[in-house]
């Protein structure tokens, strides 16, 4: 049957690695945690089951940090805010005016994303700490 795809314990272990992360991982971060417990699994095959679950809208990608693919498998519209200094991606459950924003935009909004960048709360503290050291 065209479109019937077989059951995969590989493609069900990465999606719901994806689902209990909160951290937003890469995929070579999903490969690590996944590898001592499937040990044929290959990078290539989280690369091929990411894409798949982003055209399924199981997944979303956030955005690249330090080089790197980020990935949610909350899929819902929300910001995200990503840290500037150590590369942390939070999910940002804040009210967002998004009836207001689309009611303004030139044409139908199927998606959006919205991301924040700053310093995260611990570098933040890192760096007070670091600079009452220093005085």
């Amino acid at each position: 049957m065209e479109g019937t795809r077989r059951q995969s314990k590989k493609r069900d272990a990465i999606h719901e690695m994806l689902l209990a992360s909160r951290d937003h991982p890469s995929a070579e971060e999903i490969y690590r945690r996944l590898k001592p417990d499937i040990p044929d699994l290959s990078l290539g095959t989280v690369y091929r089951n990411l894409s798949l679950f982003r055209k399924e809208g199981k997944a979303m990608s956030v955005a690249t940090v330090a080089g790197q693919e980020r990935f949610d498998g909350w899929t819902r519209p929300h910001a995200h805010f990503i840290c500037e200094k150590c590369g942390r991606v939070d999910d940002v459950d804040a009210a967002l005016p998004e009836k207001r924003i689309t009611g303004e935009m030139p044409g139908e909004v199927r998606s959006w994303a919205l991301t924040f960048y700053g310093i995260c709360r611990c570098c933040a503290a890192d760096d007070h700490k670091k600079d009452k050291e220093k005085n």
